[in-house]
């Protein structure tokens, strides 16, 4: 899948099953450093390839988060071989160690917590939008977002966010 062998991500789009499905892995990585973070690059662009996923690597695992549509995101542990070439028709892609500088800052510092962010929508087909993904390591924010059928990655400090209107849901 997205061009990587052995990569079959699990779509949700609904931020409780969500968190359910992994609240027991993060878990486990809760008071670990950070130790590599790891994007998809596209070498003629000289850029961060937004549609592939976002690895976070932890002493004790890696996880590969990536969003789709405008509201689907994917949580896998430890599938992707970050040494095995990318096979994406038309591009040249690779795996790029820490290139982003929002997860570059938190590069070292243990994970103290994690949510998971939805936005409360009016629509009565679809109540509740999966947004984005927070990571936390101590006061130090990471989010990585849904930027419309790609990722987006912040490290803009901790918002209070309109009641109303969104939603955090505790992971770990």
């Amino acid at each position: 899948m997205l061009g990587i062998d052995g990569y079959d991500p699990v779509w949700h789009h609904d931020a409780g099953a969500l968190a359910a499905a992994h609240r027991n892995r993060f878990a486990r990585v809760i008071g670990q450093p950070l130790v590599g973070s790891w994007l998809v690059w596209d070498l003629d662009a000289e850029a961060w390839f937004t549609g592939g996923p976002v690895v976070f690597g932890f002493p004790d695992a890696n996880i590969e988060i990536t969003h789709r549509k405008f509201d689907e995101c994917a949580i896998s542990w430890d599938t992707i071989d970050l040494q095995a070439q990318l096979d994406w028709p038309g591009l040249r892609l690779d795996w790029w160690a820490d290139t982003h500088p929002a997860i570059l800052s938190a590069r070292g510092r243990p994970l103290t917590r994690v949510n998971l962010i939805e936005r409360i929508s009016p629509t009565a087909w679809r109540p509740h939008v999966l947004h984005a993904l927070e990571f936390f390591f101590g006061d130090l924010r990471v989010a990585l977002f849904n930027a419309m059928d790609e990722n987006g990655l912040t490290g803009e400090p901790e918002v209070n966010l309109p009641v109303g209107f969104w939603r955090r849901i505790p992971v770990a």
